[in-house]
C-alpha cells in the first residue's frame, strides 16, 4: 500500500508575495499602462519645470514657489492613477472576462488576492513619486528635511491605501468594463480641479466642501510635509482614514467576483 505524502502548502506571506510578482509583470507586459503611469506625471511636471522654474515663494501658492507646489500635487495625481483609476478599471475588465471568476475557484485566500493588488499599487505609487521627485529636483525643488519624510511616507502609504480601496468599491459599482474609465472619470476629473491640483483655491466655500472629499486633505497633507515642512496633518490623515473605510465598506459589501448580475 502506497503512502501518501503530503504536499507542502505556502504560507499566507509567499502567498502574497506571489501575487505582488504576478501583477507586476502584468503591469510592465501593458506598456500603454506603464506609459500613462509613468511618464505622463513626469511629462506634466518637465512641463511645470520650464514655465515654473526659478519662480519665488507667493501667497497665491500657499506661501512655497509653484513648482513645489505642482510637485506634491501631481505627486497626488499619480498616486490616484495608480491606485484609484487604474485598479478599479482593472477590477472590472478581470471581472467581465471571468479572470476573477477563475481566481475565486481556486485555493488563494481572498485577502491574499487584495493585498497582492493592493502592495503593487503602493510599489507603483512609490516609484512613480520618487520619479517627481527627482524631475522636480532638476528644475531647483529642494529635498525635503530628513525630519518630515516620516510624515511624506505616512501620508503616500495612507493615501495610497484609501485611494485603492475607494478604487475597489467604484469596480464592485460599475456593471461592465467598458463603463469603468467613464465612472472612473466621472468622479475623479471634477475631484481633482476643485481641490486645487492645477491651480489653487482661494474660495472659503469650495475648500470647505473639497476638504470634506478625499482628494484636497491627499493634497494639503502632502504639500505641508513636502513644501510647507510642516510634518503630519492629523485632520486630513484622518478624513483619508474616513474615506478609505468607506471605499472598503463598499467594496466588502458589493463587490462581486461574478460577471453575471447575481454574481457574488
Amino acid at each position: 500500500m502506497s503512502a501518501t505524502v503530503a504536499r507542502p502548502t505556502r504560507s499566507g506571506a509567499a502567498l502574497a508575495w506571489h501575487q505582488v510578482r504576478y501583477e507586476q509583470l502584468s503591469f510592465w507586459r501593458n506598456p500603454q499602462s506603464a506609459f500613462f503611469t509613468f511618464v505622463l506625471p513626469v511629462l506634466v511636471i518637465v512641463v511645470f519645470g520650464v514655465m515654473f522654474h526659478g519662480g519665488e515663494r507667493s501667497d497665491y501658492f500657499h506661501g512655497v514657489t509653484p513648482l513645489r507646489y505642482y510637485v506634491a500635487t501631481i505627486a497626488v495625481v499619480s498616486v490616484l492613477g495608480a491606485c484609484y483609476s487604474q485598479l478599479a478599471i482593472v477590477l472590472a475588465t478581470r471581472r467581465q472576462n471571468g479572470m476573477l471568476k477563475r481566481v475565486r475557484a481556486t485555493p488563494l485566500p481572498t485577502w491574499t488576492y487584495f493585498v497582492g493588488l493592493l502592495a503593487h499599487c503602493v510599489v507603483v505609487s512609490v516609484v512613480d513619486v520618487l520619479l517627481i521627485l527627482g524631475v522636480g529636483r532638476l528644475f531647483g525643488v529642494p529635498v525635503p528635511d530628513p525630519g518630515q519624510w516620516p510624515a511624506i511616507a505616512v501620508t503616500l502609504v495612507l493615501g495610497a491605501t484609501a485611494f485603492c480601496a475607494l478604487g475597489v468599491g467604484v469596480a464592485s459599482l460599475v456593471r461592465n468594463a467598458e463603463a469603468a474609465p467613464a465612472v472612473v472619470q466621472f468622479v475623479l476629473f471634477p475631484l481633482v480641479f476643485v481641490s486645487g491640483t492645477y491651480l489653487p483655491i482661494h474660495s472659503d466655500a469650495v475648500n470647505a466642501i473639497a476638504g470634506a472629499l478625499p482628494v484636497r486633505p491627499f493634497n494639503e497633507a502632502l504639500l505641508g510635509a513636502f513644501a510647507q515642512q510642516t510634518g503630519f496633518a492629523w485632520r486630513e490623515l484622518a478624513v483619508l482614514l474616513l474615506w478609505g473605510g468607506v471605499g472598503a465598506l463598499v467594496a466588502v459589501r458589493r463587490f462581486r467576483w461574478d460577471p453575471g448580475p447575481g454574481g457574488g
